[in-house]
């Protein structure tokens, strides 16, 4: 298993959000699988690549060239792939993984996370896609999408093919469960 972890290059106030990267890191590595994440050494990505590599895990990054050039990439991952753009980023990041987990972040990871989910959608995959819905982080989004149900733009089942846990060891747990048949999104 080689899990794709989308998250802040901050760390958002507070210790929750960093103390969930880190535990999702060592969760990851601890497991025996391997994590790929954007590459970058600061902010959550940094944490949950710290966590990851500490616990003897094999860590990959990702990471466009505009982002290496102003020095945020990681220097002691397993493998670091500079790409051109970020469109060649989210590719090889769902290329190389085989399941994955959006922890709190801005834009960049939810771009990351819609883009995944909607090639879920559009049957161009079929890896699980979750969430951890730290201290509620992502409550207004989980509402958002109800929402999109109940006024007829997303299905019932591509709603829920999105695994939402607010602990790591059930999210985890969930990754391992084959995500539902397609539904035709016409």
């Amino acid at each position: 298993m080689i899990v794709c972890v989308f998250c802040g290059s901050s760390s958002g106030h507070g210790t929750a959000y960093l103390e969930a990267a880190w535990e999702t890191g060592r969760a990851i590595a601890q497991r025996g699988w391997g994590l790929v994440y954007g590459g970058a050494h600061v902010g959550l990505m940094g944490a949950v690549a710290d966590a990851a590599l500490q616990a003897g895990g094999e860590v990959i990054g990702v990471l466009p060239q505009g982002l290496e050039r102003r020095e945020l990439a990681h220097p002691r991952l397993t493998a670091l792939h500079i790409v051109s753009s970020m469109h060649e980023r989210k590719a090889l990041m769902a290329r190389l993984s085989t399941a994955f987990i959006a922890l709190p972040g801005g834009f960049g990871t939810l771009d990351e996370l819609f883009e995944i989910l909607t090639w879920a959608q559009l049957e161009l995959h079929n890896k699980p896609c979750s969430i951890l819905n730290v201290n509620g982080f992502f409550d207004s989004l989980l509402e958002y999408l109800d929402g999109a149900v109940r006024a007829g733009f997303l299905r019932p089942a591509h709603r829920h093919r999105l695994i939402v846990e607010t602990a790591i060891p059930p999210l985890l747990d969930g990754l391992l469960t084959p995500p539902p048949a397609p539904v035709n999104k016409w």
